[in-house]
C-alpha cells in the first residue's frame, strides 16, 4: 500500500520528521542549515543494475553542491525506495539521513532541525511507518539512478547487515 507522512516531527536526542510526498525540498532545506564541506553517502540497497549494491561516499562537497545535487536528482529522490541518502558536515557534528521510509532523522543541532521544521509548517506528532507498506523500484528512473552515480567519484565500499533488505 502506497504511505504519506503528514507533515510532523518528533525530537529528543535526534529529530525525526516524516517527509510529505516525497519532497526533496525538505532535505535541502535543512542542508542549507549546515556548514560544508559535506559528505553524502547513497546507500544503495536495491540496484536495478545500475551499480553494485553498497555504500556511495562522496568527495568532500560544498553545501551549494549538495543543493544542486538535490536539485538535479529530485524527480529520482522522490519517487523511488532503492537507496538511503545521508548528508553530513563534519563542521557541524551533523548527519542527516533520509531513508527509504520516506523519514528524515537529523543528528547534531537538533533545535535548529526544529526550528526550520516548524517554519516550514510541520508540527510536533508521531512519524510512523505502517506494518504494510510497498517501496517503489521504477524501470523508469533507472537512468536518473545511473547518472546520479555518474555525478561524482564516489568511494564504494559493501553494504552493512542494518543496510540490507
Amino acid at each position: 500500500m502506497a504511505y504519506r507522512h503528514a507533515a510532523t516531527f518528533e525530537a529528543g536526542d535526534r529529530v525525526i520528521a516524516g517527509i510529505p510526498s516525497s519532497d526533496p525540498g525538505v532535505l535541502q532545506s535543512l542542508v542549507s542549515l549546515l556548514r560544508g564541506p559535506l559528505r553524502l553517502l547513497y546507500v544503495l540497497h536495491t540496484p536495478r543494475g545500475e551499480a553494485a549494491a553498497g555504500r556511495y561516499e562522496s568527495p568532500e562537497i560544498s553545501v551549494e553542491q549538495t543543493s544542486l545535487f538535490i536539485r538535479r536528482f529530485s524527480d529520482f529522490l522522490a519517487a523511488d525506495g532503492r537507496f538511503d541518502l545521508w548528508v553530513h558536515s563534519a563542521t557541524d557534528h551533523a548527519t542527516l539521513v533520509w531513508d527509504r521510509h520516506d523519514q528524515l532523522f537529523g543528528y547534531g543541532p537538533v533545535d535548529l532541525f526544529v526550528s526550520r521544521l516548524r517554519e516550514m509548517g510541520f508540527v510536533a506528532g508521531r512519524v510512523e511507518v505502517p506494518g504494510q507498506h510497498e517501496h517503489h523500484y521504477r524501470a523508469e528512473m533507472d537512468v536518473h539512478a545511473a547518472d546520479l552515480l555518474a555525478a561524482f567519484d564516489w568511494r564504494h565500499s559493501p553494504l552493512r547487515p542494518e543496510d540490507e533488505q
